[in-house]
Order: structure tokens, then C-alpha cells, then sequence
């Protein structure tokens, strides 16, 4: 195991992780306020890197097409929270889930229909085409470090966001208890709204910043949804301050597992046998971390009723 190696697979569990925040925040603060469970959450990443490449084709700049993208992302989380979600909040949450899969299947096959089934690819931006030389031996892609420097930014930004402004202090009291925050007689349903489409505007940037590293095709956030689930119950459901931990803690422990899990058990064990454990114990490593999590702290490391 080489430096280099370990500094690079690093960066990447960073990258991994950032990108989970950013599908994880808005998912959390929908389940934790409105207690809904959106498994086509996922499908706002997808359509935030569609959307990057649709504005790409029509404008011929990045720059243009990500602002685009995420305009046209919230619009289409509002209409999709007026017209279906809405519907089905005071539903249980097995109808919840009845519904939401649907919507995947719907979606997913609308932008085949849309797009074709062919993967779709977004040129690298010219400007962050290049590396940066981190230490001797190593460089590092220009516009990777970007995204992890854009998720950070975006990161502290929504912190300041829910802990020092009113809608922030609306959005910590309706996940800790909605019913009293519609009796203080504020506007509830408009709440609900506002935040489902900023999660899927969150969504939807982590789609159009991973398109230029990634096949953009129809089901590319399904993967992404199910780590997702797992940093908010890690993070605290309705955690921001949760969320960000857990996502960098998920993305670190799955790309450093996937990369050196074999070699590690190389140590104790016969390269057969390393060989062919060290793959499906990498794969379990974010689930085991989980269990041990949440045997001991079950609520998850910041649940929002001690802190957003």
C-alpha cells in the first residue's frame, strides 16, 4: 500500500462523500420533516445530469448549463411535489414507498424516452481540465477538486442556512415536531413544498457535477439512493450536521474498503482466500458500520431533536 495510492483513494472517498451529501441533505430534511419516504429521490440526481448535458447541447458552455440545470431542477421538484407528493403525505409509509417506486420506473424510462438508451457523456469543462500536483509523484484531476471545493462550499453554506436564518429555524422545528410549527400558524404546506424541491435542486447539482466524470443514463441515481439511506440513518434523521459527517464517513469507509480490503487481509489470510473474502467484506463495510452505529447510538450520531 503506497502512499500515493492512499492519498488518492482518499480524495476520492472525499469526492464520494460530498456527492452523497448532497443527494443525502435534501433527502433527510424531507423524511425529517415531513416524515415521507422518497425513494425516487435518486431520480433528481439522474435528471440533474440529463439536464446538464440537455443545456450543454443548447448552449455550448458548462458554465450556463449548471445554474440552467438546477433552475430546471427545482421547477420540476415544486410540479412533482404539487401534483404527486402532496397526495400522499398523510398516506402510510408503505404507499409512500408504493408510489415513489413507481414514480422511478416512470422517470427512468421517460428519459429513455426523451434521451435514448444510449449513455450520454458531458465534456470535461476546458477551464478545470487539468491536475494539480498535490505531492512528488502524485496529481490530482483539476475538476474533481473543484466538486469536492464545491460541495464543501455548498455544505457550509446550508448550515448557515438552517442554523442562523428563519427559514432554517423553520425547517429544524418542523423536523422536530410539524404539528406545532402549523399551529404557530405558519404555512405548512408551502414549507413542505420549499423544501422538497431544494432537496432535489441538491440532488440534481450532484448529478450535473458528477456528469462530466460519469455515464449520464437512465437509472444512474438508484445506486446513489440506497448509500444515501444509509448516511441519514448514520447522520440522524432531519440532520444536516448528520448528514455531512455520515456522508464523508460513508464515502471514505466505501472507497478505502473497495480499494485495500484485499490487501489487508492478505496479512492474516492466504491470497486465495483474501481474494475472494475481501470483495464481499468491502461491499458489507458501510452496513456493518452501520449495525455498530446504531447499537450504539440508535437515534444515529445527531438526530435532529438535539441538533440540525
Amino acid at each position: 500500500m503506497s502512499t500515493t495510492l492512499l492519498v488518492v483513494q482518499m480524495l476520492n472517498g472525499l469526492q464520494l462523500g460530498i456527492l452523497l451529501f448532497l443527494i443525502a441533505a435534501g433527502l433527510t430534511l424531507v423524511f425529517g420533516v415531513m416524515d415521507f419516504v422518497n425513494l425516487a429521490h435518486g431520480v433528481q440526481y439522474m435528471l440533474g445530469a440529463y439536464l446538464a448535458v440537455l443545456f450543454w447541447r443548447l448552449t455550448g458552455s458548462f458554465a450556463l448549463a449548471l445554474p440552467l440545470a438546477l433552475v430546471a431542477a427545482f421547477a420540476i421538484g415544486l410540479a412533482l411535489e404539487l401534483a404527486i407528493f402532496r397526495r400522499l403525505y398523510a398516506r402510510d409509509h408503505l404507499d409512500q414507498v408504493l408510489a415513489t417506486f413507481g414514480l422511478i420506473l416512470i422517470l427512468n424510462d421517460g428519459v429513455k424516452a426523451l434521451f435514448g438508451n444510449a449513455p450520454l457523456s458531458l465534456p470535461m469543462p476546458e477551464a478545470l481540465s487539468g491536475a494539480v500536483r498535490i505531492m512528488d509523484g502524485l496529481s490530482y484531476p483539476l475538476y474533481r477538486l473543484v466538486l469536492i471545493a464545491a460541495g464543501l462550499a455548498v455544505a457550509a453554506g446550508l448550515a448557515l442556512l438552517v442554523s442562523r436564518t428563519r427559514a432554517g429555524m423553520l425547517v429544524r422545528a418542523g423536523a422536530s415536531d410539524a404539528a406545532m410549527v402549523s399551529a404557530l400558524g405558519v404555512d405548512i404546506g408551502r414549507l413542505f413544498s420549499l423544501v422538497f424541491a431544494f432537496g432535489a435542486m441538491l440532488a440534481a447539482f450532484a448529478g450535473a457535477m458528477a456528469a462530466p466524470l460519469l455515464s449520464v443514463e437512465s437509472g444512474m441515481g438508484d445506486n446513489l439512493l440506497v448509500l444515501a439511506f444509509v448516511v441519514i440513518v448514520i447522520g440522524g434523521i432531519g440532520s444536516i450536521r448528520g448528514a455531512f459527517v455520515a456522508s464523508l464517513i460513508v464515502g471514505l469507509v466505501d472507497t478505502l474498503g473497495r480499494s485495500f480490503a484485499t490487501d489487508i487481509l492478505k496479512l492474516a489470510f492466504s491470497p486465495s482466500a483474501a481474494n475472494q473474502a475481501g470483495p464481499a467484506i468491502a461491499s458489507m463495510a458501510i452496513y456493518i458500520l452501520m449495525a455498530a452505529i446504531l447499537f450504539v447510538r440508535p437515534a444515529g450520531l445527531f438526530p435532529a431533536s438535539r441538533s440540525a
